[in-house]
């Protein structure tokens, strides 16, 4: 799986032309069909994709390069899911968020349990990412909680991002973190 951009035109576009590299060995990624059909739910409208697949011209490995608003296995956009998380940080519980968002608690929930077993991780990553990409990095403030720490590590790469890249400040936190994951970012294979 290889996250792009939101211009079907545009990834169509680098995809004929051998500009996309199999982020698995770095070879030239080629044409291969389409993935299904997807139907994913952004507050109150449906957004309906049909992800490109790939396939790597050096390895035969096969990529469906996933819209950065969208996560792996999941029906909802990165956004919306994003803010599921920050509500959490800030103490809300998955019935108060899942009333908010309109999404059933246990869909919230589900999205809660897979980022706070992964808190501890998502934050190492986050904060080397900031640290990396940063001009003058300031790694997060702790939060007193796992789960929140993880979640303004995001919040924080997205701020040192736009600190050396000036566009990136235009794109949410939780689509730079579904770009940075792959849209791996809920799965427990990453990072």
């Amino acid at each position: 799986m290889l996250t792009v951009g939101v211009d079907s035109a545009g990834v169509e576009s680098d995809l004929v032309d051998g500009r996309l590299a199999c982020p698995d060995c770095g070879g030239v990624l080629w044409p291969w069909g389409w993935a299904r059909r997807r139907v994913l739910r952004d507050g109150w409208s449906l957004v309906v994709v049909r992800p490109r697949r790939a396939r790597c011209s050096a390895c035969g490995v096969s990529h469906v390069l996933l819209p950065v608003f969208a996560l792996a296995r999941r029906a909802d956009l990165v956004e919306v899911i994003g803010a599921a998380l920050v509500a959490k940080a800030a103490g809300m519980g998955a019935r108060v968020i899942g009333a908010l968002l309109r999404r059933p608690p246990d869909t919230v929930r589900g999205w809660l349990r897979r980022f706070s077993a992964r808190a501890s991780a998502v934050r190492e990553y986050f904060t080397a990412l900031l640290v990396d990409i940063g001009v003058d990095p300031v790694p997060p403030a702790a939060s007193g909680s796992g789960f929140g720490d993880a979640v303004a590590s995001v919040l924080a790469a997205r701020t040192s991002a736009a600190s050396r890249w000036p566009g990136v400040g235009e794109v949410s936190p939780w689509r730079i973190a579904a770009a940075v994951s792959n849209g791996r970012l809920l799965l427990p294979s990453w990072p």
